[in-house]
Formats: C-alpha cells, structure tokens, sequence
C-alpha cells in the first residue's frame, strides 16, 4: 500500500479501462453485484458519460470508482439516488472508500438529492462497514433479492438523509 496521496475527482473518458478493471474485480469477487458478465472499458466510458461517476487515483492510477444513479425514474423519488463504491482489490484497506464515500456523499447533495441509499449483498461486510461510519442507517432486508451463481442472496438496504431531509 503506497503512502502517496489520494485525489478525488470527476471520472474522464480516459479512466474507462481502470474502471472496467476494477468493476470487474467486484464481479469477479461475488460480493458487491449481482452481474456476472464482465464490462468492457467502452461499456465504462458510457457509463461515466451518463452517471455522476467519480474516481480515486493515488500515485496517478485510478485505484476506486464510486457513483449514483436515480433510484427511481418517478418524479416523486427524484432526489433519491442509489449510490455504489468500488475499489481495486490492490488498494483496499488503504481508505479509498472512505475518500469516495465523503466526495460522494457532498456532490448528491450539492446535487439537490435528500438521500442517497444501497442495497448491499450479505457477506460485504466491508461496504457495510463504510456506509455506517459515514452515518448510513439499515433500513431493512431485501431477502432472496437474486440468484448469483444459481443461489439466492439476500440484500441489506441503507440510507443517509441528506440536506433538509437530514435530521437536525
């Protein structure tokens, strides 16, 4: 784990192939999604084209993505946003999350969102971990939510309320 420092800033199109790495990883590891399938860098550039996508780079390497997406296209859920955090495998432990999480957390509000929110997978106790040291609550289970790899697993559902929303 190098000790230079981390930046946070906007995913580019040049960041697609890091972020595909990454994703990757995540599918490969079988907790943090669902999907089975590997992304390709150019799936990647789409998606940082579309979504508010940020990225973590230490040492100029993208180390750790993170975005949110609309948690539901209905205009009375328009300032929720459904949030993920992805870091490489080579820089967990390293507080990566943690600097996405914080960036994330400030942009959806500077956004206008009033809460962001995850469903994660039983057994990322790591993401688990993160969502409560930057103030997210559990809300509930979303039990047998999908089959990966043919059986079913279970989701936790978390929230942070945010701006006027948020508890005074």
């Amino acid at each position: 784990m190098s000790a230079s420092p981390v930046t946070v800033r906007p995913a580019a199109p040049g960041d697609a192939a890091a972020v595909a790495r990454i994703y990757n990883e995540g599918i490969e590891d079988r907790v943090a999604t669902f999907e089975t399938r590997p992304r390709t860098p150019d799936e990647m550039e789409q998606r940082i084209a579309a979504e508010p996508m940020i990225v973590a780079a230490r040492g100029g390497a993208v180390v750790g993505f993170a975005s949110w997406v609309p948690y539901n296209e209905r205009e009375a859920y328009a300032g929720i946003g459904e949030y993920t955090v992805y870091v490489a495998r080579s820089a967990r432990g390293g507080r990566i999350g943690t600097a996405l999480m914080r960036r994330l957390v400030a942009d959806a509000e500077a956004a206008g969102l009033w809460k962001l929110m995850s469903r994660i997978l039983t057994g990322n106790d790591a993401s688990v971990a993160l969502a409560h040291r930057h103030g997210f609550r559990d809300v509930g289970w979303h039990l047998r939510h999908s089959r990966l790899d043919g059986e079913w697993r279970d989701v936790l559902v978390v929230e942070l309320l945010l701006g006027d929303a948020a508890p005074s």
